[in-house]
């Protein structure tokens, strides 16, 4: 069960950076800076589920103010923790809601962390808060993944996507809620241990919606933070809405 770090709390944070360490490397962390920081301008920036700062300190080391929102007291202890942790301000709370000082030219969010808002009401109010946080001709940017419901075949529930030998991660899926959850079971000195954290899935025409209700359009869809074309194969996507500037 979670307590008042949701389900970020310290076991989780103490692992994360470790645990999502192809995640911090430059390969993956540069194009998303430089993406954002092209999109911030000037700035500031807003990041909704800031965690541990592995986009928020490099963005910020770029000369963009970073504001950052997280629920998790644990995750951003550990930013704060790190050189330039400093620099980002951070305020605790739910990002779907939390409101914080000011106008932003860009508010985002990465690594699935949409999914983490596990309803539909959630979801919504969270393109509802960042749109009310953005000055006109601001960015709403989003990472996440396609539903990857094309690999379940009839009666199965369960995806796999990390088999190590003391390691193993699945996804559950319900597709009648779109709740899904994902799973890691680790095995260490013979103890086998298994943590499990709720998410909720989303299409990319579902968030357009979204988007669209909290006064937002689209102006770009790509797979990537590379910008390469997002097609029917692409796994998922970065994508960009705007405030109107009138």
């Amino acid at each position: 069960m979670p307590d008042e770090d949701g389900y970020f709390a310290e076991g989780v944070a103490a692992r994360y950076d470790e645990t999502h360490a192809d995640r911090s490397a430059p390969e993956a962390v540069d194009p998303a800076v430089d993406l954002l920081a092209g999109l911030a301008g000037e700035g500031p920036a807003l990041e909704l589920g800031v965690g541990t700062g592995r986009i928020a300190l490099p963005l910020s080391r770029r000369g963009v103010p970073v504001h950052g929102i997280d629920l998790s007291r644990a995750m951003t202890a550990r930013l704060r923790a790190k050189p330039g942790g400093d620099a980002v301000a951070v305020t605790i709370g739910d990002f779907a809601t939390t409101r914080v000082p000011g106008t932003f030219t860009l508010a985002y969010l990465v690594f699935n962390t949409i999914n983490n808002l596990t309803t539909q009401d959630a979801q919504v109010e969270c393109f509802r808060n960042a749109a009310a946080h953005l000055a006109p001709g601001g960015r709403f940017v989003v990472e996440v993944g396609v539903p990857p419901l094309r690999l379940l075949p009839p009666g199965q529930r369960a995806v796999p996507f990390r088999t190590e030998a003391d390691h193993w991660a699945f996804d559950t899926i319900d597709t009648a809620t779109q709740a899904m959850s994902s799973h890691y079971v680790t095995r260490s000195g013979g103890h086998v241990t298994h943590e499990s954290i709720p998410f909720r899935y989303v299409w990319p025409s579902e968030l357009d919606l979204m988007a669209r209700i909290a006064g937002l359009r689209l102006r770009d869809r790509w797979e990537g933070w590379a910008r390469e074309p997002f097609t029917h194969e692409s796994p998922g996507h970065v994508s960009v809405w705007e405030k109107p500037a009138g």
